[in-house]
């Protein structure tokens, strides 16, 4: 039994809704059949790829979201002609199941897990294991024939295959007639499916088992878990007594009995975190007995259902594309997301680091994407999984017009440098200037207070509690927090400044004296190469930034002033 999940961790469980789409999308029914058809033919192109050539082009938990999205907007459009697709059309194989395969119903949380849970009794657990579904015919305890799942009711013929994997005994220890059902997956000893995902185990598998012929040592790397035994023992225990003594130990030691949802819960969390020998992508709730196997059909029963693993990676709506400026001119686009939730984190917004990979990728608003956490924290773009069949024009940042020297006013085009330029000045980097953050410097420039960098030392008291936004007291702590960063040392003030990194080299000396240091000067010591040394002379020759010293020095701050002969 796994360690019991604190009350805290399992009301989040319980609740946590697997998928949501916000409320119907605003649009024409043009539009709409525009986007449906659009996703009914990714969505044919993906099934055709998995069933028929044996890929898998996304993974399974971006294939569903889609595929629950594509479901509410036919509910949001239902005038819009577009039908379901149909995954399995075309891949039934020529031989025949002797008891269908049925499939698996998907629980959406634990909450559907509790309603499903209510009506039934004597329920066992056991990790849905991620491979590839075969039925096994044994004949008077001889392997007769290995078949795909294909359609539920035909498939293709894997016996050549499968009796060469060692883990499909080709002689069991009974004469019997027995059929048997169950997964063939790839071996990974000690996989801990929350660190390692599925490292695509299912497609190994079923390319392996494509091929004419299965190599000795692939064959080896194959194993087996039996998850039915149609026409065997009725109760689960015996049934599970009957296949380890066939042999097949994986479902006795993975099926056990639970009594309630939170039970449930508990063995899914630590199947999820602790390592198995296979991948798996959720757990399966079973009731003990089912039906007569006769009675079973290629569609997902009443007394079996899954209940998947937390995504890995959540489909996101693109609802904006904002493009931050920093203080020296790099164009970082960011992408605001309708939000998701992975690993119990709430993803609203996820950076895509520099403009020229969003140009790579082109995504607009209306697109959809998968979002993954890097190192379980940072939201990351893994992929654009459909585009918006309407592209919305964005304007977007000139990248030649911004560098380190550029933006040192709010000019057309300059704005959002200018403003980074004083988030720096103002935080912890450069004067740590107590209570004083964007919001302020925003409602500043509103207010027409701010025409260059440094105009903000020569506002008053009273000339800020009439601006909007400047209550007495937040007048009061802007003042004293600009007193004391006129008191600020020189070097600190070249950091705000944002003066480039300048490793080792001696800054003291004052002003003058640095900005007498050419490029060859500047090089000269250690750590320093050219491009670094080019943009440090740079700094101290810029007109603008000449012009703020003078600023500085009529002040009285410390340095900037000429140094006496």
């Amino acid at each position: 039994m796994p360690t019991p999940l604190p009350t805290r961790l399992l009301t989040l469980i319980l609740c946590l809704p697997v998928f949501a789409l916000a409320d119907c999308p605003v649009w024409s029914d043009a539009r709409a059949e525009r986007e449906l058809l659009a996703l009914h033919k990714q969505l044919t192109g993906w099934e055709h790829s998995y069933h028929r050539d044996r890929l898998s082009p996304i993974p399974d938990e971006i294939y569903d979201q889609v595929r629950a999205r594509f479901a509410e907007l036919r509910q949001c459009f239902p005038a819009a002609a577009v039908e379901d697709t149909k995954p399995l059309a075309g891949v039934d194989g020529k031989h025949p199941h002797p008891v269908a395969q049925t499939g698996l119903d998907k629980l959406a949380n634990a909450k559907a897990l509790q309603d499903w849970m209510r009506t039934r009794n004597d329920l066992w657990v056991q990790p849905k294991v991620d491979g590839v579904a075969v039925t096994l015919v044994y004949r008077a305890g001889r392997l007769q024939q290995a078949i795909s799942r294909g359609d539920g009711e035909r498939g293709e013929d894997w016996t050549a295959n499968a009796r060469r994997i060692p883990a499909i005994p080709e002689r069991l220890t009974t004469s019997s007639d027995l059929l048997l059902q169950g997964e063939l997956y790839w071996q990974l000893p000690g996989h801990i499916q929350a660190q390692a995902g599925s490292r695509g185990a299912r497609g190994t598998v079923a390319g392996l088992m494509a091929r004419h012929n299965l190599g000795a040592e692939e064959a080896r790397g194959i194993g087996l878990f039996i998850w039915d035994w149609p026409g065997g023992p009725e109760g689960m225990l015996q049934r599970l007594d009957g296949l380890a003594r066939l042999g097949f130990t994986d479902a006795q030691r993975y099926t056990l009995p639970v009594r309630d949802a939170e039970q449930v819960a508990q063995w899914r969390e630590h199947w999820y975190r602790s390592a198995l020998p296979f991948a798996s992508d959720g757990v399966v709730i079973r009731q003990s007995v089912a039906p007569a196997a006769r009675t079973w059909q290629a569609r997902p029963p009443h007394w079996a259902i899954a209940w998947k693993y937390p995504f890995a990676q959540a489909l996101a709506e693109v609802r904006r594309v904002e493009f931050l400026v920093g203080r020296t001119g790099r164009v970082t686009p960011r992408l605001l997301l309708s939000a998701v939730t992975l690993d119990d984190r709430r993803i609203q917004r996820v950076s895509l680091g520099s403009l020229e990979h969003w140009r790579d990728l082109d995504i607009r608003p209306g697109d959809q994407v998968a979002i993954a956490l890097a190192g379980l924290t940072i939201p990351r773009l893994e992929s654009v999984v459909l585009r918006a069949s309407e592209r919305v024009t964005l304007e977007v940042p000139d990248q030649t017009a911004l560098h380190a020297l550029s933006c040192w006013r709010p000019t057309p085009g300059c704005q959002a440098q200018f403003l980074a330029r004083l988030e720096w000045l103002s935080g912890r980097g450069g004067l740590a200037m107590r209570g004083v953050g964007p919001g302020t410097w925003e409602r500043l420039l509103a207010a027409g207070k701010l025409d260059g960098l440094l105009d903000w030392l020569e506002l008053e008291e009273e000339e800020l509690q009439g601006i909007p936004g400047f209550a007495q007291r937040n007048a009061a702590r802007f003042s004293q927090a600009s007193a004391t960063a006129k008191r600020q040392g020189f070097q600190r003030w070249l950091k705000a400044l944002g003066l480039p990194p300048s490793g080792d080299a001696p800054l003291d000396g004052g002003w003058e004296r640095l900005a007498r240091r050419t490029q060859a000067e500047w090089q000269a010591t250690p750590g320093l190469g050219p491009v670094r040394a080019q943009q440090l002379e740079a700094f101290f020759r810029h007109p603008e930034v000449q012009a703020l010293r003078e600023r500085l020095a009529a002040a009285g701050v410390e340095g900037f002033g000429t140094a006496p002969q």
